[in-house]
C-alpha cells in the first residue's frame, strides 16, 4: 500500500525482484519508494513484504533541527503500517530484525533496496482468520 499522502502520485504495486529506490515524490512531502527506471512513480508495498538494501539504512534525525543523519546499521527490513487509528498520520513504515520501526518518509533519498519477498496471501478462510487474530465463532 502507499502512504496517504501519494494518493496523487502514479503508483503500481511491488514485484518481487524489483530495483527500488528512496524517493520524494513531486507534488508532495512525502518520500517513499520509486522503482529505480521508474523515478516519478511511487511503488507501493504489502505489508509484511521484505527488502534488502546495498548499504546501511539512513534516515533523518527524529528532531529535523539537528539536520543530522542517523544510520540504522541494518540492511533488511519488512514493510509494515503503523498509526493505522490517525487518518492524518503517515503509516508507511519499516520494521528491523531489531525491532526498530522507522517511518518511510524519515529515510534518507537515494538508497537503493531490492524486494526479496512479498507477503503470502490466505486462500482459505481459517488462513484469513490467523493472519487477522480473528476466530470464527460457529
Amino acid at each position: 500500500m502507499c502512504d496517504y499522502s501519494l494518493h496523487l502520485v502514479a503508483s503500481r504495486p511491488a514485484k518481487v525482484g524489483d530495483k527500488l529506490v528512496t524517493t520524494k515524490f513531486n507534488n508532495s512531502l512525502t518520500r517513499g519508494f520509486a522503482a529505480v527506471r521508474e523515478p516519478q512513480v511511487a511503488v507501493c508495498l504489502l505489508p509484511g513484504t521484505e527488502v534488502a538494501f546495498e548499504r546501511e539504512v539512513e534516515c533523518e534525525h527524529f528532531f529535523k533541527i539537528f539536520r543530522s543523519q542517523k544510520l540504522i546499521g541494518k540492511k533488511v527490513a519488512r514493510f509494515r503500517q503503523i498509526k493505522l487509528e490517525e487518518p492524518n498520520a503517515h503509516h508507511d513504515a519499516l520494521e528491523f530484525p531489531d525491532g526498530q520501526i522507522v517511518l518511510l518518509t524519515r529515510l534518507n533519498e537515494r538508497q537503493h533496496a531490492t524486494v526479496l519477498q512479498l507477503p503470502a496471501q490466505p486462500k482459505t478462510p481459517a488462513e484469513v482468520d490467523a493472519e487477522t487474530g480473528v476466530a470464527q465463532v460457529g
